[in-house]
């Protein structure tokens, strides 16, 4: 038979609807970033808070840039060895038509390109939540460059790219289960095993300094998650988005509810820090799984990732190892539930006829899905240990112990969150109290004003 012959008519074309759509996905991904600003900054103590926002805020800035001089060549160019792509077109994105589409889909290759820039963006930022209060800032600069580059460029190739070796074995990631949580889950734990604990870990208080922050961080997560997760269908022609942006919906309150219910159970409360880790948990878990499963199965992967989460956030007193906001339990953990998950829960009617075992499947997905997860997570693992070894070998990588003692905002930044100063004028709870000699502490007239 031969070969059918594509007519131009055929052709995609421009769609504005789906640009439209895909432009405002982007800038809803981008809020993420400030979102997990707010999200970290709040669970660390006041003498930290702005360096935690300022770790996230910086990503912005130089995965940007990286991104266009070569990172979008790296991830999406033409295929190189199943590990790299590179495309010369790509490079500065010079090359490239405003109108010219991304392959075999109705957008610009620039919105493709931004669309992708903000998961590039966000990706590293969710690194630094396990470093709090004791990674010198310019360190934490160069990391990211570094880990950019080296780690999540090649990755999101495998996962993503056209030939890459995780996209052509048909492991199933719909927006960054593996690509993005994986991958900065496992990153923070092999720099923390590199860079060691904080002064005064599981032996000095280390609460967090503002709650609502958290929550506002979550919140503001909770909604730039339907552009990450809806967005990565790339337009909204045929349902699919729609299904991811419902599941989002529904794994993300079956995951708070579940962690709640096993806070209560565990620790005796329901508690707002855990309200909103469980919904971020939830989030984390049906990125990867909910272009592929029904709503009810969104349903039993967020109680499941909600559940597995609030149990795992314990395990770093057990091992010794200081994940400072849990990057490791949530995002690592709840990447690998909600990506295995898959080779359960895919019904075979969303993004693709791949069932999973509830549906018929059988394990050949699962197994699938073990050879994404294990190959993402190790390699993370031992290069981002590597990077942070030799950067603490060089330039150093913490901060001196006198300043993070002090406060590591004020060392590195120049700064403090919050300025009392003008509370009171200098001027603490002026008193009435008896001048030397008043026969009473009554009399108003034999008072003087004291400073505290």
């Amino acid at each position: 038979m031969a070969p059918a012959i594509t007519l131009a008519a055929d052709a995609p074309t421009l769609s504005p609807a789906n640009t439209g759509f895909m432009l405002i996905c982007s800038a809803l991904v981008m809020l993420m970033t400030p979102g997990l600003a707010f999200f970290y900054g709040g669970m660390v103590r006041v003498k930290s808070t702005l360096n935690m926002l300022m770790m996230s805020f910086i990503s912005l800035g130089i995965v940007t840039i990286l991104w266009v001089l070569y990172g979008f060549s790296v991830a999406f160019g033409t295929d190189k060895g199943s590990l790299v792509g590179w495309d010369g077109d790509f490079v500065g994105l010079s090359g490239i038509g405003i109108t010219e589409l991304w392959d075999g889909y109705t957008i610009p290759i620039y919105v493709f390109a931004v669309f992708q820039l903000m998961f590039a963006v966000l990706t590293p930022a969710l690194i630094s939540g396990a470093l709090a209060d004791r990674v010198k800032f310019s360190a934490w600069a160069l990391f990211i460059a570094l880990w950019a580059t080296i780690v999540y460029f090649p990755v999101a190739h495998w996962v993503w790219g056209t030939g890459g070796w995780a996209f052509e074995l048909g492991v199933i990631d719909f927006a960054g289960g593996t690509a993005v949580h994986i991958n900065a889950g496992a990153a923070a734990l092999g720099v923390i095993l590199v860079i060691g604990k904080r002064i005064g870990f599981k032996k000095d208080p280390m609460r967090p300094h503002s709650l609502p922050w958290t929550m506002l961080g979550a919140g503001l997560l909770w909604f730039g998650w339907f552009g990450f997760n809806a967005g990565s269908w790339l337009g909204n022609d045929d349902g699919v988005g729609a299904l991811m942006f419902i599941n989002t919906q529904v794994a993300t309150a079956a995951a708070m509810l579940a962690w709640l219910v096993y806070e209560k159970i565990r620790h005796g409360a329901f508690t707002s820090l855990g309200a909103a880790s469980g919904a971020v948990a939830g989030l984390v878990a049906i990125t990867p799984s909910g272009g592929s499963c029904s709503p009810l199965g969104a349903i039993a992967i967020g109680a499941i990732a909600g559940v597995l989460c609030a149990m795992a956030v314990g395990l770093k007193y057990r091992f010794g190892y200081d994940d400072s906001l849990d990057v490791v339990g949530v995002h690592l953990v709840g990447g690998v539930v909600g990506s295995l998950l898959v080779g359960f829960f895919a019904t075979g009617g969303g993004q693709s006829d791949v069932a999973g075992l509830f549906y018929g499947g059988g394990l050949d997905q699962f197994w699938k899905q073990c050879a994404g997860v294990g190959g993402v997570l190790a390699y993370s693992l031992i290069v981002s240990a590597v990077l942070a070894f030799a950067l603490d070998k060089t330039i150093g990588m913490r901060v001196d112990e006198d300043d993070e003692v002090s406060g590591i905002d004020q060392a590195e930044h120049a700064e403090t969150a919050y300025d009392y100063s003008g509370a009171g004028g200098g001027t603490v709870a002026r008193q009435a109290v008896p001048a030397p000699g008043a026969a009473t502490p009554k009399d108003p007239k034999n008072t003087k004003k004291v400073d505290a």
